[in-house]
């Protein structure tokens, strides 16, 4: 399908760049879709981040030269990016476990990582219940902390600000302010192309605030929303499903806005929750573009 055609074009053109800079945002172009977006979506297709398998990608050919033993280490090194010979080690040991130098030694074990490509799997497995809603533009309101541009990072990040939103009394704060849909204390991943990503956690309101507070306008959009009942964990399990289980056979691309979490219910053992996607349809190839 064409939404699998473009993921896997992606993947050729990280295979042709390894050896220079890879640029998220055209890995995006050719996906169609936002650089936030892309490397969310890569990394629950693939099973690891972005930036991960770019650098296991790298370690594996610089473990190669290595074993040639033509080339300075140094040069190996600066030939996948890596301006000090101290960044090279630090990343060639993430990935072989062992340093650059030992690598030349014959009959030391290196690992190998192969180029992967993407397919369609028809699972079969559980239901996943969602509904398609076009939402004019709404304004939320709460707090909101920088979001980092390597996915890798904000996959540590984000449960560290809710922590933190529960113990300095925020999430009490904002829940009495809240008077709109989606009722329900929202994490919004607003991370435009053109704008610094942030992550939100507020509510959908009409209220006045006060400097504390923060708002947001969340874009008239056409949404994806699937509901689920779980903890933390369960919920990223169902994003994860969307991805690559829903996305790619719905006739839907992800559209320009951000992602929403809806947190209906506060107990955290047993949450109650809905998944907002913004999406679009995928236009029909034109005869002539062929």
């Amino acid at each position: 399908m064409e939404w699998i055609e473009r993921l896997n074009k992606t993947l050729s053109y990280i295979e042709e760049h390894l050896t220079e800079e890879i640029r998220y945002d055209e890995l995006a172009r050719i996906a169609c879709c936002s650089t936030y977006h892309f490397q969310r979506m890569f990394a629950y297709m693939a099973g690891v981040p972005l930036s991960e398998y770019i650098r296991r990608r790298r370690m594996s050919l610089a473990a190669l030269d290595l074993q040639s033993g033509e080339e300075k280490i140094i040069d190996i090194g600066m030939k996948y990016g890596y301006s000090s010979p101290t960044a090279f080690n630090r990343a060639f040991q993430s990935v072989h476990g062992t340093a650059p130098s030992a690598a030349r030694k014959e009959g030391t074990p290196v690992k190998s990582y192969p180029p992967i490509s993407f397919k369609i799997t028809v699972k079969g497995a559980e239901e996943m219940n969602y509904r398609i809603e076009e939402k004019a533009a709404f304004r939320i309101v709460g707090v909101s902390w920088p979001l980092d541009r390597e996915m890798e990072n904000n996959f540590r990040a984000v449960p560290q600000m809710w922590q933190k939103a529960a113990m300095d009394g925020m999430l009490e704060k904002i829940t009495p302010l809240m008077n709109g849909q989606p009722m329900g204390v929202l994490g919004v991943s607003a991370c435009n192309d053109q704008e610094e990503w942030k992550y939100f956690i507020a509510v959908s309101s009409s209220s006045e605030i006060d400097s504390s507070l923060e708002e947001y306008v969340v874009p008239a959009c056409t949404w994806a929303i699937f509901s689920g009942t779980g903890t933390g964990i369960s919920i990223q399990e169902l994003e994860q499903r969307v991805v690559t289980e829903w996305l790619p056979t719905s006739g839907y691309e992800f559209a320009n806005g951000p992602d929403i979490e809806v947190y209906l219910s506060p107990d955290p053992s047993n949450m109650q929750y809905e998944v907002w996607l913004p999406i679009r349809k995928i236009p029909p190839v034109r005869l002539d573009a062929l």
